[in-house]
């Protein structure tokens, strides 16, 4: 009885649609990784030794790599998501265009990270590799600033619609929750992005955020996703 109440429960099977994502997978995998970034940061910075340190660094690195296999071939979606925005002629210009932006951005940061894949698996090395992930990073960073572009209009213009709603009557009030769950929801976004593009900016040395930092963020952005993820599978 205890058993059937357990496994039939609503939270396991909303767990195991959850699971059953690529995206939930990634974001649990993204979680760990970061975090395992962090924390090797931070036991390197407490001085303590290379055997406590190692199992961190290695999470760190395995899961990487099994996060650059899962997310082999995505680079089509985004493309065929940039394609779909650029036809969209009822999206406001802005929006569409940072959209178009963002879609390229990913798709071109997944593309050439797709082109390091036999390497990073160690099947066929190239002298390229590094040159190839460069250039993977910053189509990353561009589609970020595309999306933090888009998100603060977004709110910018959720501001302005608020402005004009009329609380004391019944359709002003559905509109001003309306509103409220929009701008939650953009807010969400754009503390992800924020978090994401300490990655690249990093990674490409532009801003000098040490482990400690990235790996937190990474962290603060996954769990996000882990947040965003749950919610859509419900």
């Amino acid at each position: 009885m205890v058993a059937d109440a357990v496994i039939y429960h609503p939270t396991i099977t909303h767990y195991l649609k959850f699971v059953g994502t690529t995206v939930g997978r990634d974001k649990l995998l993204r979680t760990l990784q970061y975090f395992a970034r962090f924390y090797a940061w931070y036991l390197l910075r407490t001085n303590a030794t290379k055997t406590a340190i190692q199992p961190w660094e290695t999470m760190k690195k395995q899961f990487g790599l099994v996060r650059k296999v899962l997310r082999a071939g995505k680079n089509v979606e985004h493309f065929k998501a940039a394609a779909l925005a650029a036809d969209n002629k009822t999206m406001d210009p802005v929006l569409r265009y940072t959209a178009v932006g963002r879609q390229l951005g990913y798709a071109g940061y997944l593309s050439m990270d797709l082109l390091t894949l036999l390497d990073a698996t160690g099947i066929k090395k190239s002298p390229n590799a590094k040159r190839l992930q460069q250039e993977a990073y910053r189509f990353w960073a561009a589609g970020i600033t595309f999306s933090i572009v888009g998100q603060l209009y977004t709110l910018w213009q959720l501001k302005k619609r608020e402005e004009k709603v009329d609380r004391k009557e019944g359709e002003g009030v559905v509109e001003g929750k309306r509103i409220a769950k929009e701008r939650a929801a953009s807010r969400l976004q754009l503390t992800s992005d924020i978090c994401d593009i300490t990655v690249p900016l990093s990674a490409l040395a532009w801003v000098n955020f040490d482990d400690g930092i990235v790996g937190l963020a990474g962290t603060v952005s996954s769990l996000l996703g882990v947040y965003s993820q749950w919610n859509k599978t419900a």
